[in-house]
């Protein structure tokens, strides 16, 4: 409790992801031939042992051979059947870690004669994301990790929980509003869903507190980082302090009363707010709402301030002093206020204050075929979330129960919404702490690398860049590659070069500050014919894309806001670009957004091709984008609504018909999520079939793996680490050379690889525009399997499920070399770049910013 005599304390967390690589552990073991058993005894020798152990030494990765690493080495044969299954114990390269807890409904021993459309056979969606944020959290509890990699992680978790509580409660509270009764894919209806979402939010809650107060702050503390409370400061930092509130801070505030002349004050979503009891000369307890200032620093830097408390903080001021010592001290800025209310209330007794949090319901909907423009309803829907239903209201745990009962009655949420918490709440905004310039407590520093085929490329020569891109399909790796240097270098050339006639891109999410879009003006300006399409409908990113629709219709460029009914999720560009008396198509198919910030932290696959077949495409796609016609039919591209889930049926389809002809059905299928009850039914019956099936699935999942007779021949896999993995790979080892239709007659056919920006769930297959891409050219189809397996061997940030819908987090075994995917791809990057004196003499582009990764893990799967 914070009352008049103790006014305050505080410590917090804070926000995610740094840039930078943990060090790589791989040649420090690169001579371990991990071949003893646990207790240092040599295993017996075998065939089979032996071909386990070539398997294990290709997994290992050696430095001399990067690029030679067979899937099926680090698949189904050898790593994953092993590691997954406890009752056959770890194996020598890996052993069990951290585990989550169960999910599924009830369970399921035998799968042998269960029917595929069972739903004990479906993992709930909403439990599914909550055992994914348990997963992030993890990332803060491993003190494997620097401690700021742990702090920003549980200010990753703070904010991926807010959207979740804004996005998926909000939507079931409306579902149990409206009466809806019917049960989700997994059985359970709205209510149930609810209930249960609450409870293991809670538990969730209560570990991300718990890892805070006894981990992650004794780890500051030991490395001279103190989140201080008032009390412990001396009486002349209280002093300075007191007078930079006066100056600095009390201006921003705005104390509302609830009283008979006063109506209950408007609690914004997401705000810290303090609430305060104080009494008058009549002796009645009056309730009063502060609202903490979001455009202040949350910390503020004790020492720094009391040198200077007149001044404003700023990043540098936080910064410790060169060569001193001590600590570095912070005090939230919540005590801060607390410590000084009788500013605030004079001639008044303050006898409580305490903190408290209010999240609000996102999911505001407006049916596009009434509403006048897309414009008008974007904006109506933003000024409708403000005032949402409350679906969560978070109390710090010394609030006396009046108030909370207060709270809970005007806020309108029931005891089940209510989540007491110790103080610090809203671990988000710790920046101070997290960005501190302390290497020694973080990651290394990771920098996109120069890409090898754009190297040579000369702004003033953009034929050069095209004539490469005519040699062969190009592959780009965000963030082990630039996206400055590969896809705004694209945009840039046929933003300047005479012969291109028109450029043509789909903007689902992009930077405050474009480049991209600058580059689109530059094109207009330059005379080419510029069309985009910006989907206003990008949830949370409405306000910033109808900012740059006015931008670029005060261009003159055409512009489409989006499909009526659909959400336009393709990251595809179109330069279309005369040459020898002829036009010629240049296509980029991505899997992530036009956004240079994300590309610094979210792991995404870009294809640049200058394939006749998928350029008429995209010219079909942007056509349809831009008229009130649909195009049906598409020749190289997998296209959602039209196409994408009719051929990835067939592709799934075609796996299982080799496999009960006795031949070898692969599936290998990367994404962010395994939502759509209808492609887990066909994984299932493919696996029943006997298809060898790895599902690398960053969030949800709703396929049990692993039930005997039924799944066990499915593995899930998702690696979560210092990048967000969103990358959308798909593998199919006996589709047609064109990956079209379905085979029945079981004959084996030729592999087929697809990236693009579409997940396997219902709205990406049904109710949005995605684009996926076929890959043909073989280097980029090694370099693709050369991913696949280096996720399915990794030991440091993979975990595995379980068929109750745990995950297992697998880790080194003892002797072995650590296996982690972002490292091992960020040297590969490393080694293929071109060296630094082989730049042709241009103008250089600056160093890129390391990657602030802030918001890297608030991605669920672009809503």
């Amino acid at each position: 409790m914070h009352d008049s005599s103790s006014q305050a304390t505080g410590a917090e967390e804070t926000d995610q992801h740094d840039a930078a690589a943990e060090p790589a552990e791989a040649d420090e073991h690169a001579g371990s031939d991990g071949d003893g058993d646990a207790d240092g005894s040599p295993p017996e020798s075998s065939d089979a042992d032996e071909a386990k152990e070539r398997a294990r030494s290709a997994a290992r990765l050696p430095s001399d051979g990067l690029s030679d690493v067979p899937l099926d080495a680090a698949g189904a044969d050898w790593s994953i059947e092993e590691a997954v299954d406890p009752a056959e114990g770890p194996v020598s390269w890996a052993r069990f870690g951290a585990e989550t807890p169960p999910i599924a409904n009830e369970p399921v021993e035998s799968g042998a004669d269960i029917a595929v459309d069972d739903e004990r056979l479906q993992l709930s969606r909403e439990l599914s994301e909550l055992a994914f944020q348990r997963r992030v959290l993890h990332e803060a509890e491993d003190d494997r990790n620097p401690v700021l990699h742990r702090l920003r992680f549980l200010g990753i978790t703070t904010k991926n929980l807010d959207e979740f509580f804004m996005k998926r409660v909000g939507g079931l509270k409306q579902q149990i509003a409206a009466g809806v009764t019917e049960t989700t894919p997994d059985g359970r209806t709205p209510r149930e869903q609810w209930k249960a979402v609450l409870e293991h939010a809670r538990d969730i809650f209560e570990r991300q507190s718990r890892c805070y107060a006894e981990s992650v702050d004794p780890a500051l503390r030991e490395a001279g980082i103190e989140i201080v409370s008032w009390e412990a400061l001396t009486p002349h930092d209280r002093d300075r302090l007191a007078e930079h509130f006066e100056r600095q801070v009390m201006p921003t505030l705005t104390p509302l009363t609830f009283d008979p002349a006063h109506p209950f004050p408007f609690i914004s979503n997401l705000s810290l707010s303090i609430a305060v009891l104080t009494r008058d000369d009549d002796d009645e307890e009056r309730f009063s709402r502060i609202k903490v200032p979001q455009n202040r620093p949350r910390l503020v830097p004790v020492d720094a301030v009391c040198a200077n408390p007149g001044g404003t903080e700023t990043a540098e001021s936080a910064q410790p002093a060169a060569g001193g010592g001590g600590a570095t001290r912070f005090l939230p800025l919540e005590r801060l206020i607390e410590a000084n209310l009788d500013s605030l209330f004079p001639e008044t007794t303050v006898s409580h204050s305490s903190t408290f949090r209010v999240t609000r319901n996102a999911e505001v909907r407006r049916n596009e075929e009434v509403a006048e423009g897309l414009i008008e309803m974007i904006e109506d829907v933003l000024r409708q979330r403000r005032f949402a239903t409350v679906v969560r209201l978070e109390v710090a745990d010394d609030m006396p129960t009046e108030v909370r009962d207060l709270l809970v009655e005007h806020l309108d949420v029931s005891e089940r919404e209510v989540f007491v918490r110790p103080e610090p709440l809203a671990l988000d905004d710790f920046d101070a702490v997290v960005d501190l310039d302390r290497p020694d407590l973080k990651l290394e520093p990771w920098t996109p690398q120069r890409h090898p085929r754009f190297e040579g490329v000369d702004p003033d020569h953009p034929d050069e860049l095209f004539a490469e891109l005519r040699r062969d399909d190009v592959l780009l790796h965000h963030p082990y590659q630039s996206f400055g240097g590969t896809v705004q270098t694209f945009l840039d050339a046929a933003a300047h070069d005479p012969d291109v006639l028109a450029i043509k891109a789909a903007i689902y999410r992009t930077a405050p500050d474009s480049k991209v879009i600058a580059s689109l003006i530059d094109a207009a300006k330059n005379g080419k014919q510029v069309a985009v399409m910006v989907e206003l409908k990008a949830r949370f990113d409405e306000e910033n894309n109808l900012r740059w629709v006015k931008r670029l219709e005060e261009e003159g460029i055409h512009v489409a806001y989006g499909t009526i009914g659909l959400k336009t999720h393709s990251k595809v560009a179109l330069v279309v670009r005369q040459e020898d008396g002829d036009v010629a198509t240049y296509s980029h198919v991505g899997t992530g957004n036009y956004h240079s910030g994300t590309a610094k932290g979210y792991v995404d696959l870009g294809l640049v091709t200058a394939d006749e077949a998928i350029g008429g495409d995209l010219v079909n796609l942007f056509n349809s984008f831009t008229t009130h016609a649909r195009h049906r039919e598409y020749d190289r591209l997998l296209v959602a609504p039209e196409n994408l889930r009719s051929r990835v049926t067939a592709l799934i389809r075609t796996e299982a018909a080799v496999a009960r002809a006795g031949g070898d059905g692969r599936i290998v299928a990367k994404m962010n999520a395994l939502e759509d009850p209808e492609i887990v039914r066909e994984l299932y019956r493919a696996a029943r079939a006997g298809v060898e099936i790895d599902l690398i699935v960053r969030g949800i999942c709703r396929l049990r793996p692993g039930i005997e007779g039924l799944s066990d021949t499915v593995r899930v896999h998702s690696v979560v680490g210092r990048f967000l993995e969103h990358s959308r790979i798909y593998y199919f080892a006996n589709a047609e050379a064109d990956g079209d239709g379905e085979r029945s007659d079981g004959r084996e056919g030729d592999p087929a690889y697809f990236v693009g920006s579409a997940d396997w769930m219902t709205r990406n297959l049904d109710r949005r525009v995605e684009a996926v891409a076929p890959v043909d050219d073989p280097s980029i189809r090694a370099e693709l399997e050369t991913v696949l397996a280096y996720m399915l061997a990794d030991n440091r940030r993979r975990w595995v499920m379980r068929p109750d819908g745990r995950y297992v987090q697998l880790e080194p075994g003892e002797g072995d070399p650590t296996l982690d995917t972002h490292e091992r791809l960020a040297e590969r990057a490393r080694r293929s770049a071109p060296e630094a004196d082989s730049r042709p003499s241009r103008a250089k582009p600056g160093r890129e910013p390391e990657v602030d990764l802030e918001e890297v893990y608030t991605d669920s799967g672009d809503p």
